[in-house]
């Protein structure tokens, strides 16, 4: 009997202990989830939503949990994730966020918030990813961040931070990731990186930063990137630069100021993918350990003072999708093994010392997107096949070469071109009318060729084709021998053209009001300047010297307020220029009347 009466009261003290404790984890759980509730409504209350899903959305009517953007943990309900990311919102954080304090993710990346940060987020001490990239915040780089020892991952990429680095970098012992790009940072780097022995990622390009990189940066065994773009780095990179980054797979330094020989030792680099260098001071030669390097997917080395050619090796590079070795001097031949380049996207080669002919294979690449060889001497013709097995090629750029023989129909079967730039060489024959297949086309050069108009009229009917183009912004026909005049149905071109190099004018032209250049020079044309030239406001830039032009000089250029360039000299024109352009005269005897030896003038 007293057994049983024992055990009934120790169930009775067990069960008010339950009660009681029950009852006081819910108050101290209400009275943590009314501090979560306090820090998001000052939240909200910083914030501006046009599509109004922040202020309908986050009501003290149901649980934050519920809220969007907010993911609280399991275990103790409270909130422990923000993403708030591509909402289009603006506004600004608030201290009272620092009260979040089982806060681990923290993303608001891709919107319009501006401010500084307060210092009272020091207190987010789970905190371990943060991202506010692409937003408006300002001020220095925070001290305080390196009391967040949790921390792994920090994007304040595209914002407008400024002031020094130094020292503001160390204390992360768990940071990943760090990407501070696209700011206004300054300085030098110091040498604190030894102290993030777990950092993989690490982007400050597009920035200020100034002198040479710290060289405990390179003895980093975790770091898969480095990427200084953009800055004004200057110094030599160590001649083993791999020793001790097994891990690299991108190396972005490009437009900087280093200088020296490009380090061989940048072929340990097993697993390298990206290599950019460009438009910096390095000289020599290329070393020939990169072309061992079957991992890359692009070399950009641009824009130096490189010696020697492209190898053949270069084949060796079969994951290779970006060649870009523009202004570096590069001699030689491209050779045919570039076409085996089985997933090449882009070459890029232009402004060196090229000769020879376009490797044939390299027309029969699918991948192929962009080449761009300008101003080489490059020679031979264009393969008659030509556009037939380019699917994917979208910009050409062969301008000042010695190329000749005719662009052939074929062309046209690269139905993504939106680029064709092919003047300043020796092509002749006439211009194709499938040119209106090319549907995506925006600019068209041929000028300064020895192209011809084929037709018995005089009437440029090539150019009725082009009408189908309805993106062409850009038409460079002029310096060419097709001794015609330009159809009427020229004003059925796409009124979205900028620049117009071609022959004499029909009235229509005023149909192109985006019009901001044109250029008409050293075609031996007839004709009149017609009046509707007034209609085209927009115009900088008017060149229509050396032609056969006649009559008077159109009253209704007097609108033409935008004009900075103005030539029509070596022509028959008559009359004055409208005192409204305020044209800069060269010569004290010149009566604003341009006949034949007139000089070029200018606006003031």
């Amino acid at each position: 009997m007293q057994r049983t009466y024992f055990l009934f009261v120790a169930a009775l003290l067990l069960l008010h202990f339950i009660t009681t404790s029950s009852a006081s984890a819910s108050v101290a759980n209400n009275q943590n989830n009314t501090i979560d509730l306090n820090a998001l409504l000052a939240f909200k209350s910083t914030i501006f939503d046009p599509q109004r899903i922040i202020p309908t959305n986050w009501s003290t009517s149901t649980s934050v949990c519920n809220w969007i953007g907010i993911t609280c943990n399991a275990r103790h309900h409270r909130v422990a994730a923000i993403d708030l990311s591509y909402m289009g919102i603006a506004g600004t954080i608030p201290p009272q966020l620092g009260n979040l304090s089982f806060l681990v993710r923290l993303n608001v990346m891709n919107n319009s918030f501006h401010g500084h940060l307060p210092t009272e987020l020091s207190r987010l001490r789970r905190l371990k990813y943060i991202n506010l990239e692409d937003n408006a915040f300002e001020g220095e780089l925070p001290s305080w961040l390196g009391g967040l020892t949790a921390l792994q991952y920090l994007s304040f990429r595209d914002n407008g931070f400024s002031g020094s680095l130094s020292g503001r970098l160390s204390n992360f012992t768990n940071l990943e990731t760090i990407r501070l790009g696209f700011n206004f940072f300054t300085g030098n780097l110091s040498e604190e990186f030894s102290a993030l022995p777990k950092l993989t990622v690490l982007d400050i390009q597009h920035n200020q930063l100034v002198g040479p990189l710290p060289w405990d940066l390179f003895n980093l065994s975790s770091l898969q990137i480095i990427s200084f773009t953009n800055n004004s780095l200057l110094g030599y990179l160590p001649a083993h630069i791999c020793d001790h980054l097994p891990q690299l797979k991108g190396l972005y330094l490009s437009w900087n100021y280093f200088e020296g020989e490009i380090p061989s030792g940048i072929g340990e680099c097993s697993i390298l993918q990206v290599l950019s260098l460009s438009y910096n001071k390095f000289r020599g030669y290329i070393p020939k350990e990169i072309w061992n390097l079957t991992t890359l997917t692009q070399i950009i080395l641009g824009g130096n003072d490189l010696t020697g050619e492209i190898p053949k090796a270069i084949d060796n590079l079969y994951n290779l999708e970006i060649l870009a070795m523009e202004r570096a001097n590069v001699t030689g031949i491209i050779p045919q093994e570039v076409g085996n380049l089985s997933k090449l996207e882009v070459l890029h080669m232009g402004e060196n010392r090229l000769k020879g002919p376009i490797p044939l294979k390299l027309f029969n690449s699918s991948t192929v997107r962009l080449i761009a060889l300008t101003e080489n001497d490059l020679s031979g013709e264009l393969p008659s096949t030509i556009g037939a097995f380019l699917p994917n090629l979208e910009e050409l750029y062969l301008e000042g070469n010695e190329f000749t023989g005719t662009i052939l129909t074929s062309i046209s079967n690269a139905s993504r071109l939106r680029m064709l730039h092919l003047g300043m060489n020796h092509f002749t024959g006439a211009i194709p009318h499938s040119l209106g297949n090319m549907r995506l086309l925006e600019q068209f050069a041929i000028w300064q060729n020895n192209f011809s108009e084929d037709s018995l009229s005089k009437e440029l009917s090539f150019i009725i084709s082009l009408s189908n183009c309805k993106h062409l912004r850009r038409l460079w026909i002029g310096k060419n021998p097709l001794n015609g005049f330009l159809p009427k149905s020229i004003g059925n071109l796409s009124s979205s053209i900028q620049s117009f190099h071609a022959g004499s004018l029909p009235a229509e032209i005023g149909n192109f009001k985006a019009l901001v250049y044109l250029n008409l020079s050293n075609n031996q044309y007839l004709g009149r300047i017609p009046s509707t030239i007034g209609a085209l406001q927009d115009l900088q830039e008017l060149s229509l010297e050396r032609n056969k032009l006649q009559g008077l000089i159109p009253d209704s250029m007097k609108n033409m307020l935008q004009l900075r360039h103005l030539d029509l000299s070596f022509n028959n024109l008559e009359g004055e220029i409208p005192n409204s352009l305020q044209i800069e005269r060269t010569d004290s005897s010149w009566r604003a009347v341009c006949k034949f030896h007139e000089p070029i003038f200018s606006l003031k």
